[in-house]
């Protein structure tokens, strides 16, 4: 069994006008971006850019692969696990008014 690697080889952030974002790429397979929360103002949809994740928490779990985006609202903790070695995800935060918060 591999052990939790809790490591996500790049996050690189991203702020194009009004649109900011990360790009995660994780390089092993079971590689983790451990679960996090966000507010009203950090919201993001997640397009998946190659590979597969699977998006979790307590009670839900998602696989996804490339192409397909997934929606997190706000308050809702989630984590992510790379299912394939060299996977890529591109949050996007969503902007719901006021200033955008670091995320």
């Amino acid at each position: 069994m591999q052990q939790d690697r809790f490591q996500v080889l790049r996050a690189n952030q991203f702020k194009y006008d009004e649109l900011i974002g990360s790009i995660q790429d994780f390089e092993l397979k079971g590689d983790i971006l451990p679960k996090h929360n966000h507010n009203e103002y950090s919201a993001h949809i997640t397009v998946v850019a190659r590979g597969r994740v699977k998006a979790y928490s307590h009670d839900w779990e998602i696989e996804a692969i490339a192409g397909q985006v997934l929606d997190f609202p706000a308050g809702q903790p989630h984590e992510f696990m790379a299912l394939e070695d060299n996977t890529r995800i591109i949050n996007i935060v969503k902007r719901y008014g006021g200033e955008s918060k670091d995320y």
